[in-house]
């Protein structure tokens, strides 16, 4: 097994990232409403060709507010007095 590793270091990559599997199965990321509350999904691109899917998602203090809102509504609480904390996930290709 160190010899298949030493010969094929991509391998160990996918092994102790498991970056080829999407956890939770069947489940749709570009709907976090199902799995979090008072969450939207949006795209931003970074530069021509680059589109990143990005979750926001307002704080339990706006949750009644926020309830049956349209994008419209979240791109414009960003614009609030309220920090903004950006989580970046890693690279596993999934939210």
């Amino acid at each position: 097994l160190p010899f298949l590793i030493r010969l094929f270091p991509s391998v160990l990559t996918k092994f102790v990232y498991l970056n080829f599997l999407a956890f939770p199965f069947f489940v749709d990321f570009r709907r976090p409403e199902l799995l979090v509350n008072n969450t939207i999904s949006l795209y931003l691109t970074t530069e021509p060709g680059v589109t990143v899917g990005i979750w926001h998602t307002v704080p339990s203090s706006k949750g009644a507010e926020a309830q049956g809102k349209d994008q419209r509504w979240y791109e414009e609480a960003l614009a609030d007095a309220h920090p903004v904390i950006i989580y970046l996930h890693g690279n596993g290709g999934t939210r």
